[in-house]
C-alpha cells in the first residue's frame, strides 16, 4: 500500500516583530513617510508579497493619493504650513487626523493594487471559479473606496454627490 500526502503549500509571512528591514517610502519633506512594516501589518499583507513589490505598489499609492489632493497641499503650504501634521486638525492618539488619513488613503490604494495584481492561486492546478475573481474585484473597489474617502475627508468635502434625475 502507498500514501502520497499532499500538504498546503507553506506561505512565510512576516510578523510585525521581523527584523528584517522593509524602508520606508518618502514624498518630501511636506508629506509623512509611509512604513513598509506598519502598512504590512496594518493591511494583513503576508510573506507571499514581497518587499520589492510591496515598495512598488506603496510607491504608485503615494503618487496616486497626492494626484487625488489636486491644489490643495499647494494652497497649504502658501499659507506657510511646512508639513501636513502642521495643517490645523484635530488629533487622535496625539497625531493629526489628516496625517490619520493621507496614510489610510496610501495603504488603501497600496493593497487595492495588490489584490487586483496579484490573484489566489492554486497549486493543484483547478481552475479559479468565477466568484473568486468577483470577490477579488469587490475587495479591490472597496479598498479604493475608503481611499477616496479619505482624500474627500482631508479636502473637506462630502463622500458622496446625490443628485436627483
Amino acid at each position: 500500500m502507498t500514501l502520497i500526502a499532499a500538504a498546503p503549500p507553506l506561505v512565510r509571512t512576516t510578523p510585525p516583530a521581523d527584523p528584517a528591514p522593509l524602508g520606508k517610502v518618502s514624498a518630501g519633506e511636506w508629506w509623512p513617510e509611509i512604513d513598509l512594516a506598519a502598512l504590512r501589518d496594518a493591511m494583513r499583507l503576508d510573506g507571499t508579497i514581497t518587499p520589492a513589490r510591496l515598495l512598488h505598489a506603496t510607491q504608485e499609492a503615494v503618487a496616486s493619493s497626492i494626484a487625488a489632493l489636486g491644489e490643495w497641499p499647494q494652497a497649504r503650504m502658501l499659507e506657510g504650513r511646512a508639513k501636513l501634521e502642521d495643517v490645523p486638525a484635530p488629533k487622535i492618539d496625539d497625531e493629526s487626523i489628516l496625517v490619520q488619513r493621507f496614510r489610510r488613503a496610501v495603504y488603501c490604494h497600496a493593497k487595492a493594487n495588490l489584490i487586483e495584481r496579484y490573484s489566489d492561486y492554486d497549486t493543484t492546478g483547478r481552475e479559479r471559479r468565477k466568484d473568486q475573481d468577483d470577490a477579488r474585484t469587490d475587495q479591490a473597489e472597496q479598498h479604493r473606496r475608503d481611499a477616496t474617502w479619505a482624500i474627500r475627508d482631508i479636502l473637506g468635502v462630502p463622500r458622496l454627490n446625490v443628485e436627483l434625475i
